[in-house]
């Protein structure tokens, strides 16, 4: 026996993002045979091994204080220093002169180049202004602070003016520390899910879409993830059918999930990452990993529930796995859904959040291929 807790550290949560990591959690101790101890405490007493839920990818030095040794000890990941846990590692920096925090790596944008989009990492507005000026010669350039979620904190220059005003509009103090990224402003034509979660031994692996959708306030809004869980590796997923353009995505997923090497210290039971496929003012096609996610996340209903159902039937090789967030006070789960939440939060508004599971065909990749 042992028990399951959520971690928020300081970080400020809203209701609905509570009860779903809550939901989660709770899934993960019946999965484990473990009990839910609900929200940790550092009085709570160690009888028993812990199993941690943190809402975000921890440092090592965090991990340490909280005795998690290695990936069998929490649902999500370890980073050996902050930053390797936002978008920022993605991209080079602006030249050798650039401002950089402790740890940077210059192998990791390199390994990567192939499987992201064109784009600079910047830890200071001059930096950023570099690198944005040399982007804005091939179109509009899209503004992303370091640790945006869910494509806030974000804006699109399409001149030097915007792209300056883009810049005054992130706090200086957090450029050192959070940094920004800067990459072409493309016309989306899909959002690709490609991850692989790790529990107790068991292993799945999926791709799937994102759905958008439109909150309560009348802004766009994510609005859940359709997937095709598999039992396994990422082999196991790229040996099944799938179409052209989402095979490309786990591929470029793999690739960038492979290169995490380049960190000693990085360990992850969960690995989500985000494939735009889109096309630039030119008319070009891109399809590149926007971001990585070791952490808890939206997805993170369909993982558990799949999980869940593989370890019911012994038989099952696959599922397709729908999470949803429908805003407004007529949003209502249908029968057999998951709920991870139902109702007013004080923040959002009302709303519901919950996953639907069912059995997959498979069908294998055929052999000439």
């Amino acid at each position: 026996m042992g028990t399951v807790v959520t971690y928020a550290g300081n970080e400020g949560l809203t209701d609905h993002e509570i009860a779903a990591r809550v939901a989660v959690a709770k899934s993960l101790a019946a999965l484990k045979g473990f009990e839910f101890g609900g929200g940790y405490q550092p009085s709570l007493q160690r009888n028993t091994p812990l199993y941690f839920v943190p809402s975000e990818t921890l440092s090592g030095e965090e991990a340490g204080r909280l005795g998690i040794r290695g990936a069998n000890d929490l649902f999500g990941g370890v980073v050996p220093h902050p930053f390797v846990a936002s978008k920022t590692i993605a991209h080079p920096l602006v030249g050798r002169d650039a401002q950089r925090p402790q740890g940077w790596s210059e192998a990791f944008p390199q390994r990567v180049h192939a499987v992201v989009l064109p784009g600079f990492t910047a830890f200071s507005r001059a930096d950023a202004l570099r690198g944005g000026e040399r982007l804005l010669d091939e179109g509009p350039v899209r503004v992303k602070h370091g640790h945006g979620i869910g494509g806030k904190g974000q804006a699109v220059a399409a001149d030097s003016g915007a792209l300056a005003r883009a810049l005054d509009a992130i706090d200086a103090v957090e450029f050192p520390t959070c940094g920004v990224v800067l990459e072409p402003s493309l016309e989306e034509e899909a959002t690709y899910s490609v991850g692989q979660v790790w529990v107790d031994g068991m292993w799945a692996s999926y791709c799937g879409t994102q759905k958008a959708t439109t909150d309560n306030r009348g802004q766009p809004a994510y609005g859940g993830s359709d997937l095709f869980i598999v039992r396994g590796h990422f082999s196991a997923l790229l040996g099944t059918e799938l179409d052209t353009a989402m095979r490309l995505a786990v591929h470029r997923a793999l690739t960038f999930d492979q290169a995490g090497a380049e960190f000693p210290g990085l360990f992850a039971s969960r690995r989500n990452y985000d494939v735009l496929r889109g096309r630039d003012p030119r008319g070009r096609w891109h399809c590149g990993v926007l971001e990585q996610s070791w952490r808890i996340g939206g997805a993170s209903g369909p993982e558990v529930a799949a999980l869940e159902a593989f370890r019911a039937d012994p038989r099952l090789r696959a599922v397709r796995a729908q999470s949803t967030e429908r805003y407004g006070a007529h949003a209502t789960p249908p029968r057999g859904a998951i709920v991870h939440f139902h109702g007013v939060d004080p923040v959002a508004g009302p709303l519901a959040k919950y996953t639907m599971v069912e059995p997959k065909e498979v069908k294998a990749l055929a052999a000439a291929h």
